[in-house]
């Protein structure tokens, strides 16, 4: 049986860190305070940083807490820009999705499926590249397309809370503006992730005692990269925010691909 009640002291000897892997921590919280108040695209490297500290399956579980802390942030800031029409068409596949990787996630050959993410996301933003530089305003109305969209993104949070590529790109494509891109995707991983939670407590077992107790410590940190990232936000337009989403999540794509 955990013990709920753990002390500093109890963790750092749980976990046995270094003070190089407590501060690559630190960084990689920070980030998510940073992704959540709207810094799209730098998940990846979030993903990255804690998948070299805990291992590629158990980062999962310590990150998931924490990005349900920084949602309901990004949900209180960022409400009243939210498009729920969206929400709507990706939810249910997003369901399917998560259910689905909950069930294989233990015999996914993990270098494959991080491979083919790498170049679906790649692709995906040189599509976008493409699209910006024709000036098209066109919107995708394929119900394929949000589908798609909707089951890889639901898929992929739930093996590597990887989703934020593929939403981007979905998100980009309807050219949202800022806020209501930041709102939506706000609201659409805060239900996500809540749905997410009871299997990696009760099946997959990663989310723990000792990893909520490590989370608690973390999160003066994932507040002040949310109010550092709104601050920045603000100072973005909407075409130099699109390039921006654009840069980065082609960036995580390659990590990704070369890791």
């Amino acid at each position: 049986m955990y013990h709920i009640h753990l002390n500093f002291s109890e963790i750092l000897e749980f976990y046995n860190l270094s003070s190089i892997q407590w501060a690559a921590i630190g960084i990689a919280v920070f980030l998510l305070g940073l992704s959540k108040a709207g810094i799209k695209g730098i998940g990846i490297i979030i993903v990255v940083i804690l998948a070299f500290v805990f291992g590629e399956k158990a980062s999962t579980g310590v990150l998931l807490p924490l990005l349900i802390v920084a949602d309901v942030f990004a949900v209180i800031y960022y409400n009243r820009h939210t498009r729920w029409s969206y929400i709507k068409k990706l939810m249910p596949w997003m369901i399917i999705g998560v259910l689905i990787a909950v069930w294989i996630g233990n015999y996914i050959a993990e270098i494959v499926f991080k491979r083919m993410m790498a170049i679906i996301i790649i692709g995906s933003v040189l599509i976008m590249f493409y699209t910006e530089y024709r000036k098209s305003n066109t919107i995708p109305t394929n119900k394929l397309f949000s589908g798609s969209a909707g089951f890889l993104a639901g898929f992929t949070t739930m093996i590597g809370n990887l989703a934020g590529p593929i939403s981007n790109i979905y998100f980009l494509a309807m050219r949202l503006p800022k806020n209501e891109f930041i709102g939506t995707a706000a609201w659409l991983f805060f239900i996500i992730n809540l749905f997410k939670l009871p299997f990696h407590f009760f099946v997959w077992e990663t989310v723990t005692w000792e990893s909520l107790a490590l989370n608690s410590i973390m999160i003066p940190m994932v507040i002040l990269g949310f109010f550092f990232g709104v601050k920045i936000v603000k100072r973005i337009s909407n075409l130099n925010y699109r390039r921006f989403i654009l840069i980065v999540t082609a960036i995580g794509g390659m990590i990704l691909l070369f890791r």
